[in-house]
């Protein structure tokens, strides 16, 4: 998209400060995508405008993994870890497997912990406390895993950038694979294998790959090596393609592109997580409502926010626990725990959002500031990062929550980006300028450690860097519409048939359609802060939709306020089958006054 192109109905700053532009595409692509794959023609223009072709609409449609799977040995370090791994089986050596404590390492931990169960002993696994021993490996956990009797430690989903940790198990002659998908700066760690499609020098290609999907590739080497030595012979193979709900699970939630690979990994692990085979997600999706076949939205939305809630304020091992269980009494216990667990993680982000919101808004937010920076007292580390993507997403730009620790005077920050500004490498280059005790991270989300009198002079450092990338970032500015369409077009038959382009998520986002000179007729605030309403057309036609945690804001408001005003209305179609019947609801993301 770019900023010459006419908005869409004049929108020029919408009720939520955005640019509204329709998506463009080629209308013979689009004509010819229809009639070879026999796709309505809202589809055909929505595959076309995300770059399909008639060629490779088929594969976009029916993605499959033996279309887009790579080979293992492209991964640099990938044929030595499994060799290590098996050498260490076959010496009848302990496994222990250092796990990320998210969705991401908890699923990684989950499908190494199941193909080694099948081929010799189950592996120990480690997931480090969040607040206590912080991201990736330490040498205490390290030392305490060769106590028990550890000879291999495998990172997941961590250790990429663990130099003194591994430097530490090397003295205590304790080996260490790694397996990670992070970004690398500086020195390599000393890992008798390191796995990692970010590493200098890889050409496998796959750097957009979540740690789920690095495993569950390294879970095909496995094998491949395990068949070089003979070693299934007198007995079958693991089923990796059994492991693809896990796979899937790490990879939706990790938020990476759904493209490529991970689409594919995306769209059979969730066919095989529909079966509900594996007793821990079948107990977590019981507990959360969750019926009919797996989708995104389920694993994203449903699924990984409970597991992540043990890593974010309650046992980090919990979701490692919940996906290697057998037994369903321990699935049902564990999956309540996190049930509640996430209950109050979503209470503790609420108040912690609540009060950044509100410290911003005392302050003033200027239309020109690059990012956003709040800070406060005993705000939890455990839920920062979803503040500062909540605050991110309500006022269109780079955000960074730090919670302080009135103790030591410390502040864990997270944060969150827009597209066009790298907030990681303006945080890196604050830490080189001596303004942090730690910080990193990639361009869409950092993380940093800073002493409490250096967050002013951090805020100044961070406007300044980023002032020019925010200026030339239109498209954080701009709210991309699929299509436009009519009120007496919506129906569930509609939006059903775009499910034919899913898995949606990263890299492949939900369509996004909206409607011209509509009038609410109803609205009604539902829950603690949405809004319920109906639009209707000036033919008359209505259409009946949700816009979330926006009671309090502009575009909230002016739903509740009511009167004769005319809107501009944008948002995403859901195909809605329940007790009510079949039907289209319309969830409202932006909204603009008509002639404004």
């Amino acid at each position: 998209m770019s900023a010459a192109a006419e908005p869409l109905f004049g929108v020029r700053r919408s009720l939520r400060g955005r640019r509204w532009v329709l998506k463009s595409a080629d209308d013979a692509t689009a004509r010819e995508i229809a009639q070879r794959h026999g796709v309505s023609d809202a589809l055909a223009r929505l595959l076309a405008a995300r770059g399909e072709s008639a060629q490779t609409a088929g594969g976009f449609l029916d993605p499959r993994l033996r279309d887009s799977f790579p080979d293992p040995s492209s991964f640099t370090g990938m044929d030595a870890a499994a060799s290590l791994i098996w050498d260490t089986i076959e010496r009848g050596a302990k496994i222990a497997l250092f796990a990320d404590y998210d969705v991401d390492g908890a699923s990684s931990a989950a499908q190494l912990h199941a193909w080694l169960s099948e081929v010799s002993e189950p592996p120990l696994i480690y997931v480090p406390d969040r607040i206590e021993e912080g991201y990736g490996p330490n040498a205490p956990a390290l030392a305490q895993l060769k106590d028990q009797g550890a000879e291999l430690v495998i990172t997941l989903d961590c250790g990429a950038a663990s130099v003194q940790p591994l430097e530490a198990a090397r003295a205590m002659d304790l080996t260490v694979a790694v397996v990670d998908h992070h970004l690398m700066e500086g020195e390599a760690p000393p890992a008798a294998a390191l796995v990692n499609p970010n590493q200098p020098g890889d050409v496998s290609g796959c750097g957009h790959m979540a740690a789920a999907g690095v495993t569950f590739v390294l879970l095909a080497a496995l094998n491949r090596e395990g068949r070089r030595r003979g070693r299934f012979k007198a007995r079958a193979e693991p089923d990796v393609l059994a492991l693809a709900d896990l796979a899937a699970l790490g990879t939706i939630c990790d938020v990476v592109a759904l493209t490529g690979v991970n689409r594919a990994i995306a769209a059979q692990g969730l066919k095989v997580m529909s079966r509900w085979s594996r007793t821990g997600l079948k107990a977590l999706a019981d507990i959360a409502g969750v019926t009919g076949p797996a989708t995104p939205y389920h694993a994203g939305f449903l699924l990984g926010p409970r597991i992540n809630a043990g890593g974010r304020i309650g046992k980090s091992n919990l979701g490692a626990r919940l996906l290697t269980t057998d037994d369903p009494a321990e699935a049902r216990r564990i999956a309540e725990e996190l049930d509640q667990l996430n209950a109050e993680r979503r209470a503790i982000e609420s108040e912690v959002l609540d009060a950044a919101s509100a410290k911003l808004e005392a302050a003033g937010v200027d239309d020109d500031a690059p990012v956003l920076i709040a800070s406060g007292e005993h705000w939890h580390p455990g839920v920062i990062g979803i503040a500062a993507g909540r605050i991110k997403e309500r006022f269109n730009r780079p955000a960074i929550i730090i919670g302080i620790d009135p103790k030591t005077g410390l502040g864990k920050g997270s944060g969150r980006s827009c597209t066009g500004v790298d907030l990681g490498s303006a945080v890196a280059a604050a830490r080189e300028a001596g303004l942090l005790i730690a910080g990193g991270g990639h361009a869409m989300a950092c993380g940093l450690t800073v002493t409490t009198e250096k967050i002013t002079e951090l805020t100044a450092f961070l406007t300044e860097t980023l002032a020019a990338s925010w200026r030339a970032a239109d498209a954080a500015r701009e709210y991309a519409v699929d299509a436009v369409v009519h009120p007496a077009a919506v129906s569930f038959e509609f939006a059903d048939q775009l499910s034919a382009a899913a898995p949606f998520g990263q890299g492949n986002p939900e369509p996004r359609f909206a409607f011209s000179d509509v009038r609410r007729t109803f609205a009604q605030r539902v829950g603690s802060d949405h809004v319920r309403f109906t639009l209707e057309a000036r033919t008359g036609e209505r259409v009946n939709g949700i816009a979330f945690r926006c009671a309090d804001e502009a575009m909230g408001q002016a739903l509740l306020q009511g009167g004769e005003a005319v809107f501009h209305a944008a948002g995403k179609l859901k195909a809605d089958d329940s007790r009510f019947g079949k039907r289209a609801d319309f969830h409202l993301e932006d909204l603009a006054e008509a002639g404004g």
